[in-house]
């Protein structure tokens, strides 16, 4: 009985003492990484754990806040993987007669290029009458901090109750210069101007012998709603504020490829929509303001340091995360979830995405992971496979650098490639 116990403890110390030099080693690599002179000039935080043993393999600066440009959007990701169902909220409603009160829900996929959900627009036909209601959302069309010189790029769309479109139009030059929405098409300047719409106004500028096709904010306001449902569905519909009681949900496309169309793409118009959405499901009235606060005071609760958190996106400089908060929150993820469905939201390095040109694996990828690059800052959080089949999940920010980013990634490259190839 002695000698199984004596083989027992042996076994168990040993366990201890790999597991410590491995994680004395690891500490002595990046340590002496980050000594450099690359690093003498930012500020830099890196945290990654290993979910099977609970263990902390290496911390540098991990409780310390940083701007997180899009790693916001995992935040943003685990709101909706927590409040939405599989298939998303397309709009609530009510129906009196022969007349249908459609209730904004924040749905962005909504006659959207890429997802062409038209659940709204055919149900619709069926009635005599539509009334609207589109003025629910409480917050500003622009998130706080926002660039304000970024009104005309389509990754600064303005946010909004009932989005249609993707709040853009796409403008192609074909035989003859078609728009998406077409109710725009006379709106449209040929010009040589660099701005690619009046600052508040819907006309859009379209440069000379373009060829690509281009895709614009619209300005959302009632006009603007007026505009594309009179051409929907003429003579049909108005808009009011009274929201009906005991409304109904219609639900349209799988909830999961909008999620992952907004980690592949980072597309902040879907990160922001999706918040919004979240919403919908607490209230009404909808509220991405609100949804964060619940987030942090119910399933996020446990935070160790609480962020800064105030768009869905990361457009704003104004979020401020640590890379312990990255942790915690992926680490949820990962215990929730199955492996297979979560790493299929998350680019995959080397192979897709905005990761398609980085961490590439030998065989297959190794980095499902966020980025995030907003200037002169860019951080990456996710999991990272090892060579011998571990799970590890980071987080690594760097933010205030001057040199070119593509020398940032490198060097996180490198140590990424150590972890995989030595734990």
């Amino acid at each position: 009985m002695r000698s199984k116990l004596n083989i027992y403890f042996t076994f168990i110390v040993m366990l201890m003492l790999g597991s410590g030099c491995k994680s004395s080693k690891t500490e002595k690599k990046i340590n002496k990484t980050f000594d450099t002179s690359f690093y003498n000039n930012q500020f830099t935080g890196f945290l990654v754990y290993n979910p099977k043993t609970k263990d902390t393999i290496y911390q540098h600066h991990a409780g310390k806040y940083f701007t997180p440009a899009s790693n916001t959007k995992i935040f943003t990701l685990y709101t909706a993987l927590n409040l939405l169902p599989h298939s998303i909220p397309a709009f609530k409603y009510a129906v009196k007669n022969d007349t249908l009160t459609i209730v904004a829900t924040g749905n962005p996929a909504f006659l959207h290029t890429y997802f062409k959900d038209s659940t709204a627009l055919n149900m619709a036909k069926h009635y005599k009458h539509i009334n609207i209601v589109d003025q629910n959302l409480t917050d500003d069309k622009f998130g706080p901090g926002w660039a304000w010189e970024d009104y005309d790029t389509y990754f600064s769309a303005e946010r909004s109750a009932f989005p249609t479109y993707g709040n853009v139009v796409t403008i192609s030059n074909l035989d003859s210069l078609i728009a998406t929405p077409r109710v725009f098409k006379n709106d449209i300047v040929i010009t040589s101007n660099n701005k690619r719409r009046a600052f508040n106004d819907n006309t859009f500028f379209y440069k000379q012998n373009t060829i690509d096709s281009v895709e614009i904010p619209m300005v959302i306001n009632r006009m603007t709603s007026e505009k594309i449902w009179a051409d929907l569905l003429p003579n049909k519909v108005s808009f009011t504020n009274n929201i009906p009681s005991a409304l109904k949900t219609v639900y349209s496309i799988p909830s999961d490829s909008l999620y992952k169309r907004m980690m592949h793409e980072s597309d902040n118009f879907l990160a922001e929509q999706m918040l919004i959405m979240a919403s919908s499901t607490l209230s009404d009235t909808l509220s991405s303001g609100k949804v964060r606060t619940f987030i942090l005071k119910n399933q996020l609760k446990t935070l160790s340091e609480k962020p800064r958190w105030v768009d869905g996106s990361g457009l704003s400089r104004y979020n401020l995360f640590t890379p312990k908060s990255f942790v915690h929150v992926l680490s949820n993820l990962y215990e929730a979830f199955p492996k297979n469905r979560l790493f299929n939201l998350f680019p995959a390095g080397g192979a897709s995405g905005t990761l398609k040109k980085w961490y590439a694996g030998d065989n297959e990828p190794y980095i499902y992971a966020k980025s995030g690059t907003v200037g002169n800052n860019y951080a990456l959080s996710g999991y990272l496979i090892t060579n011998k089949g571990e799970t590890l999940i980071f987080s690594f920010m760097n933010n205030h650098y001057t040199k070119p980013t593509s020398e940032v990634k490198q060097n996180m490259q490198s140590i990424f490639e150590w972890l995989r190839d030595t734990y």
